[in-house]
C-alpha cells in the first residue's frame, strides 16, 4: 500500500508541472472565432444579406453588425437569387443550427461567425464572365 502512495506522488508532482507547459502552449495558439447568434429574426433583426459564391453568405443584422455563415454544402443557385430564407426548427435565432432556404432548398449552417464586414469585390470582378 505505501509502494502505491510513493509511485503516485511522483505522478501528481510531474502532472502540476507539466500542466503550466500545456496552458501556455494552448494559449499560443490562434484563437477559433466563437460562434454567434443573431435573436429575434422573426421581428426584423437581419437587416441585408450577400452572397460570397455558392457556400458563404454574409447577414448584417439591425445592429450593422456582419456574420459570415458558411454552408456545410454547396448552393448553386446562391448567387443568382434575390432572396433567402432562415428556418431554425422552433427558435427565433439565426445560429449555426439554422439552414438557409434557397429556392427552396434548405442548406444547414456549418459556422456562423462575427466579421467586421463583407469582403469588397473589385470592379473587375463585376466585368468577368
Amino acid at each position: 500500500m505505501k509502494n502505491n502512495a510513493l509511485f503516485l506522488a511522483p505522478l501528481a508532482v510531474l502532472a502540476m508541472v507539466a500542466s503550466p507547459v500545456s496552458a501556455s502552449a494552448a494559449m499560443a495558439r490562434p484563437a477559433q472565432s466563437e460562434e454567434a447568434s443573431v435573436p429575434f429574426i422573426n421581428h426584423g433583426a437581419i437587416r441585408d444579406w450577400r452572397a460570397d459564391g455558392d457556400r458563404v453568405i454574409y447577414f448584417q443584422d439591425s445592429g450593422r453588425q456582419w456574420y459570415r455563415a458558411t454552408l456545410m454544402t454547396p448552393a448553386f443557385d446562391l448567387p443568382f437569387v434575390e432572396a433567402v430564407g432562415i428556418q431554425n426548427s422552433g427558435t427565433d435565432r439565426l445560429d449555426r443550427w439554422a439552414d438557409v432556404v434557397v429556392r427552396g432548398q434548405h442548406y444547414p449552417i456549418q459556422s456562423f461567425v462575427k466579421v467586421d464586414a463583407p469582403p469588397v469585390k473589385s470592379a473587375n470582378a463585376a466585368h468577368k464572365s
